[in-house]
């Protein structure tokens, strides 16, 4: 007589042998690269120009995101993330959009993976970000100046959570912060520091090499 049970047995059994299987172990001399996409949120309010009277707000944006990470002990990763450029609308109170900006924002950070080996593996990082400011464009009540942003050094950090997809792919969500502060000149002048220190919330594809 037929086992009416034995598909659930079987089901069982093939779902525990799934979660015993090691997923994206991170061994030392492994390497991964990340291809997602990530949305840049400065903070609410950026500061104030002219001595604190113009209050700023720079906007969100989304681009492609590409990551590398070399493992120089297992779990221990030195990550460096790339992008395309991301741009942003510049807003003065009162005044409404002012100008926009492009910048790349690579980021070096040392990031440990908690639970290397399972299909579920949280992991944390710190680091330094650059971020360089160019093709700067006003518009508005500005349309007639010329604006520039220096670039930027400071720090980051870095958490997020891999979801394995077998031995070598992981689906990953993440959110990073950077200290981002730029100096700001008007017709060469400068008129003050926005401090866009953004969240960059996003999501990845990890493949292990």
């Amino acid at each position: 007589m037929t086992n009416s049970h034995s598909p659930i047995a079987l089901g069982l059994a093939l779902a525990l042998a799934g979660l015993a299987t090691p997923a994206l172990a991170q061994s030392a001399g492994d390497w991964t690269l990340g291809v997602g996409v990530h949305q840049v949120n400065p903070k609410s309010g950026n500061g104030a120009l002219a001595g604190g009277t113009l209050a700023v707000d720079v906007d969100s944006d989304i681009k492609p995101t590409i990551t590398f990470e070399y493992f120089v002990r297992d779990n221990l990763g030195i990550e460096v993330l790339a992008a395309l450029p991301f741009k942003h609308d510049i807003a003065i109170d009162g005044l409404g959009t002012v100008g926009s900006t492009k910048h790349l924002p690579p980021v070096v950070s040392l990031q440990y993976h908690f639970n290397g080996g399972g299909k579920v593996s949280p992991f944390v990082g710190a680091g330094i970000n650059y971020t360089t400011f160019f093709s700067e464009d006003t518009q508005g009540a500005l349309a007639a100046s010329k604006l520039k942003l220096d670039d930027s050094w400071g720090l980051a950090a870095h958490a997020g959570v891999d979801f394995a997809m077998g031995q070598r792919g992981a689906l990953r969500v993440d959110v990073r912060w950077a200290d981002i502060d730029t100096k700001v000149e008007l017709d060469g002048a400068g008129i003050g520091t926005v401090n866009i220190d953004p969240l960059v919330y996003g999501a990845a594809y990890v493949l292990k090499f």
